[in-house]
């Protein structure tokens, strides 16, 4: 079953679970980000990725430019550890992760967490390849996928015990959109993938299709 699957499941199941309203508060504030002009310039594919530098789980520091010498890299970015969606992408992520590296590349996952956060994410999704913490939503930022939650959704989170603030380390409640790439190695996506509604994420084949045609060429 592919992870969209998986996501409309969870999906369903919240929807019969949630508190109520918060389905329709969920999905007027995804609404509201479709028609925004937030995103209008985020990386799409076709154009160069900008460098970066982060922590990873190990207190080691990778860098994309330096990761990319040796391959193309898949990156992702995430809400955080406690999004569900997002664990279910990075399970279904993992599960690929060795199609992913027959075609010599990596996978990077990025999340605005701070670093204990998401230390915990990748030891309970037992996750073989690298984590960071993007604090600030930097590197986020420089492609062009941040955005701050409206005051609903603050609300909302704080009532699910999620505060982004004690998440994140600071008061900026902010987040980035799902978004993947998958980089060559002249640090061009030739696949940008990004989606506003957090409920969807890219399916693990079209990175695997992506690697692929990237080998063939």
């Amino acid at each position: 079953m592919g992870v969209q699957k998986t996501l409309a499941a969870f999906k369903q199941e919240f929807a019969r679970t949630a508190p109520e309203g918060r389905v329709a508060l969920y999905e007027s504030k995804i609404a509201e980000l479709r028609v925004s002009s937030l995103f209008d310039g985020a990386l799409r594919t076709g154009e160069s990725v900008p460098d970066f530098r982060l922590l990873g789980a190990k207190g080691n520091l990778v860098s994309l430019h330096d990761e990319i010498a040796s391959g193309p890299i898949v990156v992702t970015f995430y809400r955080g550890g406690w999004c569900p969606y997002c664990n279910l992408q990075l399970k279904a992520y993992q599960e690929i992760l060795p199609q992913i590296q027959s075609y010599g590349a990596k996978l990077i996952a990025i999340s605005p967490e701070l670093p204990d956060q998401y230390l915990t994410t990748a030891e309970q999704n037992a996750l073989a390849f690298d984590v960071l913490s993007d604090l600030g939503n930097r590197v986020a930022r420089s492609f062009g996928i941040v955005f701050t939650l409206p005051e609903e959704l603050r609300a909302a989170m704080i009532a699910n015990g999620k505060a982004l603030p004690g998440i994140n380390g600071d008061e900026s409640w902010e987040l980035p959109v799902p978004a993947t790439f998958v980089i060559d190695t002249n640090a061009t996506a030739v696949l940008a993938h990004i989606d506003v509604d957090y409920r969807n994420r890219l399916e693990p084949d079209e990175i695997v299709a992506a690697l692929k045609s990237l080998s063939l060429q």
